[in-house]
Formats: structure tokens, C-alpha cells, sequence
């Protein structure tokens, strides 16, 4: 399995590139900005994209989406709880100070439990609520892709638009109960496992 990660924008948010080695199919996560940097590596790699997936719809996660449409022809993938952040993403991008270009309209609306495949490569949808609607994790292959949904020693904030304390608990708490060897690949930050986020996360002493 290839798996690259670029820090990208001016939040520094990760975005990821997830591929098959034997069939070089791929999916993209969370390209929040630098699109350039992002397709230059795609083409280096010598990868087709299939997924442009979204872990949840605030712009630091979705800013290069248009690009890597355009030129990759790539199915959009988000949450459809998160439709509503996407569809308006320019009036949540100027809360900030940031201006970004309209989104194309998503291809799959994902729920709990659909499956996304590229090559032989299998990842599930965990819907995991709480810092955004429709916030959504991608589990499989021995690896779990969080978004901000948890961080290396943290979780996302609650305090945006449709934010949810108790949801993101209770997410928290589901992602715990993985086997602790999965690899963590959060949407900010360094990497981690599920059974250091068990013994060291401060949010374990909240739930």
C-alpha cells in the first residue's frame, strides 16, 4: 500500500494519498489547498485517482477539491450530513478571511458502513460526528484516516457550525474500542495508534 502525506495550507491540514501498489489506483483525502503540490505528486507517483474522499466540509479540508476534480475526474466523496458545510463553503471560507472557489457537486454520499475500493484495497465509512454533522473516518487495511474527528493527543474542536460535544464522545470512544495496533492518520498533526490515543489522549479522562 502506498500512503503519502502532504501539509498543506496555511492550517497545515494533511492530506493524504492512499494507493495500490499493484494496480496504482488511488484515492485522495482531505486536499485542503496546494493543488499543484498535490497532482505533482499523483503524477509522480504514477497514480490514478479514483476517490476524492472528504473526512467532513470545512474549507482547510476541501479548498483544492475543484482542481483535483478538473483534472483527475475523480468521484467527490462526503457525508451527506455534511452537505449543507459544503454547499456553502465560500460563505465558511470568509468567516475566516479566506476566499475559495465554489465546490463541484458531490458524486457519493456517503453513510455508516458503505465500503470504498481502489485496486485491492478496502476501506470503510465510520460516520464519527461531533466536529462537524457529518464528520466521517476511513477504516481498513490496518490503518484509520480521522480527519479532525482525533489528533495525536487530541480531538477537533466542537465550537463551529454543527458542532457536538456528546457526539464526539461518543465517537471518541468507538474509535477506542479498535484494535490498538491501527495506525492513526489524523487531519493535522503527526500519526498515532489506537492504543497510544488509549493510554495518553487527554480526551480518554473525558469520557
Amino acid at each position: 500500500m502506498i500512503i503519502e502525506k502532504l501539509i498543506v495550507g496555511t492550517l497545515e491540514s494533511n492530506c493524504f494519498i492512499i494507493g495500490d501498489e499493484d494496480t496504482k489506483e488511488a484515492l485522495v483525502v482531505d486536499p485542503g489547498d496546494e493543488p499543484d503540490r498535490i497532482l505533482d505528486l499523483i503524477k509522480e507517483s504514477n497514480l490514478k485517482v479514483k476517490f476524492i474522499v472528504c473526512t467532513h466540509a470545512h474549507f482547510d479540508h476541501v479548498g483544492a477539491v475543484p482542481d483535483l476534480k478538473e483534472q483527475t475526474n475523480a468521484k467527490i466523496v462526503i457525508h451527506r450530513e455534511d452537505l449543507d458545510l459544503y454547499s456553502n463553503i465560500e460563505k465558511q471560507a470568509l468567516l475566516w478571511g479566506y476566499e475559495i472557489d465554489p465546490l463541484p457537486e458531490p458524486d457519493i454520499l456517503v453513510s455508516e458502513g458503505n465500503k470504498i475500493e481502489i485496486g485491492n484495497l478496502r476501506f470503510e465509512i465510520l460516520h464519527t460526528p461531533g466536529h462537524s454533522p457529518g464528520g466521517i473516518c476511513l477504516y481498513g487495511e490496518g490503518i484509520l484516516i480521522t480527519g479532525d474527528t482525533l489528533f495525536a493527543g487530541s480531538v477537533g474542536r466542537t465550537d463551529l457550525y454543527g458542532g457536538d460535544i456528546q457526539k464526539l464522545k461518543n465517537s471518541f470512544k468507538r474509535l477506542m474500542s479498535l484494535p490498538e495496533e491501527i495506525k492513526v492518520l489524523p487531519g493535522h498533526g503527526p500519526e498515532s495508534t489506537i492504543g497510544h490515543e488509549r493510554a495518553y489522549n487527554f480526551f480518554s479522562y473525558e469520557v
